[in-house]
């Protein structure tokens, strides 16, 4: 029977201290802490090595790492090179390097045996970990390559030399920052081999509104209207004309909205105006583009007919003669009173102005007709109420002479709405309210000039003035103009005499 012998703990210890002596790990090695061999650090062999001698190889290849070239492609060939380095790119665990060196000679016996027998059969490798700064991703995607985005480009229709001319759209391109800089951090955290690399960005593409085929289908009036300007003076006939060249040609997508305002501003000589006739505060002044708002009248029942979303209209602060109550459309650069609307319809509009030789101003919209041929569109203006204007108002410009007068027609005043009548083979089938207006009543008004080194004139025409008569008043302004002495005495009015700065206060 054989015998079993017991060895005692402290007899195992002393038999593997005797054999760890035994090792082929020299005095000197272990005193200058050299690695052992078949250490690695990601490719990079270190036995033999110090640690401050690994330090600087792995340092170094940190540094390489860092200056590798990382190319994002963008669109169409596009590029552009950076560096890990520029994309925050760190060495997140450089403690690796005393692991590195303590294996197999630092530690209890059995661990420092363990990590020898190891080496022996196979070698070790440590991996080098780094991080990126996501911040700095982005930040560079956004400024060096959203400069590439190339927006989509509509299909255009406009008149060029008085012919419409069709041009095809372009697809539009644009990088997706965020979405481009989680797959970079994504494939530099998991796929990169730390070798130059090559990373196609997150593009977005977008289709253009609009063909050459589907812009050659406008062909339908969707609607038309026509306004007459054959009592304006050149300088307001060449204002309409300009605003009506200003706004023809536009192409409105479904949901694109028009801004009558935007169209046309700025109201400068340098953008083709003259000074016109134009209303301000109750009273008819010049200024530059007077008359374009019978631009936006014309161009507002022109759409009206054509049924498209109105989102923004105004009438006049008076009635004006070339439409009727309701039925008009005021714009104002300087308090923002603007005509819009809205292209609803499933189709392109197109809208043309045009103005003719007998000054007539004509807008018609369009597109492609949806609606049923047996159904009519008709706008009613109706007045609600009507106020006649009292009195005249006579105000004196001590900067003009005594002769210069200057008469503004009376106004009258109204309130009025507008119907829009639907009918169906010539029977009304529907009436909706479209907007409602109010016109004020202004007075017959005359500016008369008050300045002369006469005094006995001066006198005479203040007489005159005092009877609140406009036409007296002109009368003794003539008079005076032609001749030096005073007029006859004027046959004063029952009428109560107001300065000037009463109805400057009240009108």
């Amino acid at each position: 029977m054989p015998k079993f012998i017991r060895i005692s703990n402290f007899l195992l210890f002393a038999v593997l201290i005797a054999v760890f002596a035994l090792l082929p790990v020299s005095h000197t090695e272990a005193k200058n802490e050299t690695i052992l061999g078949g250490v690695y650090i990601d490719g990079h062999a270190l036995g033999g090595k110090t640690k401050a001698e690994a330090s600087e190889i792995i340092s170094n290849y940190v540094s390489e790492i860092g200056g590798r070239e990382i190319t994002f492609n963008i669109i169409d060939g596009n590029y552009i090179v950076v560096t890990p380095d520029e994309l925050g790119f760190t060495w997140s665990n450089p403690e690796i390097i005393d692991e590195a060196a303590a294996l197999g000679q630092k530690g209890n016996i059995i661990k420092r045996y363990k990590a020898i027998k190891d080496l022996e059969n196979s070698n070790i490798i440590f991996e080098l970990k780094y991080s990126f700064d996501s911040a700095m991703i982005t930040d560079i995607i956004n400024e060096q390559c959203g400069g590439y985005n190339e927006p989509a480009i509509d299909a255009k229709m406009e008149i060029i030399d008085g012919e419409i001319v069709i041009t095809d759209g372009q697809v539009g391109f644009e990088i997706d920052i965020f979405g481009s800089a989680d797959l970079v951090i994504e494939y530099l955290d998991n796929d990169w081999d730390k070798e130059n690399a090559s990373i196609d960005l997150v593009v977005s593409v977008t289709e253009p509104r609009g063909s050459y085929a589907e812009l050659s289908s406008l062909t339908d009036v969707l609607g038309t209207y026509t306004t007459s300007y054959s009592s304006s003076n050149s300088n307001r006939s060449a204002n309409i004309a300009n605003g009506t060249r200003l706004i023809s040609g536009q192409l409105l997508y479904p949901g694109d909205e028009f801004n009558a305002l935007s169209s046309v501003t700025p109201f400068e000589e340098s953008n083709g105006y003259m000074l016109a006739g134009s209303f301000l505060r109750g009273e008819l002044v010049d200024s530059l583009g007077g008359g374009i708002c019978q631009v936006t009248t014309t161009l507002y029942n022109a759409v009206l007919l054509a049924e498209l979303e109105i989102t923004e209209r105004h009438n006049h602060s008076m009635m004006v003669s070339y439409v009727e109550p309701s039925m008009d459309s005021a714009i104002a650069e300087s308090t923002g009173m603007n005509l819009k609307f809205v292209n609803n319809s499933e189709s392109p509009i197109f809208i043309f102005g045009d103005t003719s030789s007998d000054k007539k101003l004509t807008f018609s919209i369009y597109g492609k007709e949806s609606r049923d041929n047996n159904r009519e569109i008709i706008y009613q203006s109706e007045i609600l109420e009507t106020r006649q204007p009292e009195g005249e108002i006579i105000k004196q410009d001590a900067g003009q002479p005594i002769g210069f007068i200057n008469i503004q027609s009376a106004y009258t005043g109204f309130k009025a709405r507008l119907w829009k009548i639907e009918k169906v083979d010539g029977v009304e089938v529907g009436r909706e309210q479209v907007n409602s207006s109010s016109y004020i009543a202004v007075p017959r008004t005359a500016t008369v000039g008050t300045f002369t080194q006469n005094g006995a004139a001066l006198e005479q025409i203040y007489a005159a003035i005092a009877t609140n008569n406009i036409d007296h008043v002109r009368n003794v302004a003539s008079y005076l103009q032609a001749h030096p002495e005073p007029p006859p005495a004027p046959v004063v009015s029952n009428d109560v005499y107001q300065p000037a700065e009463y109805y400057n206060e009240h009108e």
